[in-house]
């Protein structure tokens, strides 16, 4: 989706400058109208989760776990510098046969930069990487099992990249879910809360992933009934939404997991513009230890778009077609 808007872009260019400042400590449990109606802590509303910051710590940071201010501005400034370059910059031509995601000089290939809107600040703690355990910052390493998965994925995708609509992945078939978990991505980073007293159901911008969640105690299928979003379950602890999900359909991947992978998250309202999200993935056949990230939600008045995945994915038309003159190339080839 375009940026939100080109004029706040360019206001963040003077404001950039000044050290990230967390918001005011007004916590649910000290400010009533954070409240809902029957008691539980506000959650409802737009959320954006926007930002710089990386999900995995940057080697040049090593052991550190925070920027200094003056770092985390410099930062900024400079995203917003390159920001202004690359939607300013003449249009260029995506070539057939090259990278669709980059182009030449660090353009971008298929979209140019008004259609992104990755954000132009990191998080308010200014922490060098959105993951806080392991302390490195960074993700386990991958159990020999999880190994040896990718590299007979890898193969296998070599040696059949595109026998059926099968063989690619969901991101190419329009089937892939968003917000599990809610990680900053290129765009659409947005996420819309709805509660009542006994759920709670998100809209993630991104693909248009619905979750409705029970907070009623009520037990998981059995046997599991594996879904996309897989099966979800909330409780309170004390302000903090506890959301714990299990049960993925095979395909789902939580960033390489199987299906009997735990989801864990974690939503506390820290402030009145703040939601802390932080969530752990735990899957004993994927790494080698769980690890834990956090994430700011901030609250926005801008509305969720719809998500049109493709326009009617008119790509795998293409896809499939071209594999398939690509197999009477080489045929003819070979006579």
């Amino acid at each position: 989706m375009p940026h939100r808007s080109l004029a706040a872009a360019l206001v963040v260019v003077g404001v950039v400058a000044l050290a990230p400042v967390p918001a005011a400590a007004q916590s649910a449990a000290e400010t009533p109208s954070l409240r809902t109606a029957w008691g539980d802590p506000a959650l409802s509303g737009i959320w954006d989760f926007r930002s710089i910051t990386p999900l995995q710590r940057p080697a040049e940071h090593a052991e550190r776990e925070f920027l200094t201010a003056e770092e985390a501005a410099n930062l900024e400034q400079a995203t917003v510098d390159r920001e202004l370059e690359l939607l300013l910059r003449p249009a260029r031509r995506t070539r057939a046969g090259g990278n669709v995601d980059r182009g030449e000089d660090g353009a971008l290939g298929a979209y140019n930069d008004y259609w992104l809107d990755r954000g132009t600040t990191t998080q308010t703690t200014r922490r060098t990487s959105l993951i806080i355990d392991p302390p490195n910052g960074r993700m386990p390493p991958l159990t020999e099992e999880a190994q040896r998965r990718r590299e007979e994925r890898a193969a296998y995708r070599r040696e059949h990249p595109a026998d059926s609509w099968e063989d690619r992945g969901l991101n190419d078939r329009c089937m892939f879910t968003t917000g599990l978990p809610m990680v900053p991505s290129a765009y659409n980073n947005n996420v819309h809360i709805f509660q009542n007293p006994g759920h709670v159901a998100m809209v993630i911008e991104m693909t248009h992933t619905l979750r409705v969640v029970p907070l009623d105690g009520r037990p998981r299928s059995e046997p599991p009934i594996r879904q996309f979003a897989g099966e979800s379950r909330g409780r309170w602890e004390g302000d903090t939404l506890v959301v714990e999900t299990m049960h993925f359909n095979r395909l789902t991947g939580l960033r390489g997991s199987t299906p009997d992978a735990r989801l864990v998250e974690r939503f506390t309202r820290v402030a009145p513009d703040v939601i802390e999200y932080e969530f752990t993935i735990e899957d004993p056949a994927t790494w080698t230890r769980p690890w834990t990230a956090r994430v700011e939600l901030m609250r926005t008045d801008e509305p969720l778009y719809e998500y049109a995945c493709h326009e009617g994915n008119y790509s795998m038309e293409g896809i499939l077609a071209g594999a398939r003159a690509d197999e009477r190339k080489a045929a003819e080839a070979s006579r």
